[in-house]
């Protein structure tokens, strides 16, 4: 995240927040911020909203996501979002989202991650 540019903004029990800005090093042949970028804070979002709602020893990995990109992502400001659906023992869901912040809060893309809540070594 600190090569992005990205910084957690908002953490709250399966909510997190995650802020960044354009960085023309991430854009696309347009000059719209790629969106591998946007997926990745996306995806970044989705796993600690899940990590806050897992047990204090798990880790949590992404298996697998699916992105929907609504308009290009030609602002200066973003922030992701990532929202726990349903927490469970071994599989979380999340959606996410990713917004333009300014000048307007604009929707370009959205996210559903399903996240596998692993239980470390020392944790059992």
């Amino acid at each position: 995240m600190a090569t992005l540019g990205a910084r957690i903004a908002e953490i709250q029990l399966g909510l997190v927040r995650i802020s960044y800005r354009a960085d023309p090093r991430f854009s696309q042949q347009h000059g719209h911020m790629h969106a591998g970028l946007a997926t990745t804070v996306a995806d970044s979002a989705c796993g600690y909203a899940a990590l806050s709602a897992a047990p204090p020893e798990a880790e949590v990995l992404t298996i697998e996501f699916k992105a929907n990109f609504l308009r290009p992502a030609s602002g200066k400001k973003f922030e992701a979002i990532g929202r726990v659906r349903k927490a469970g023992r071994n599989l979380t869901f999340c959606e996410g989202e990713v917004w333009e912040t300014g000048p307007e809060r604009q929707l370009i893309a959205t996210m559903s991650a399903t996240m596998f809540v692993w239980q470390s070594r020392s944790g059992g």
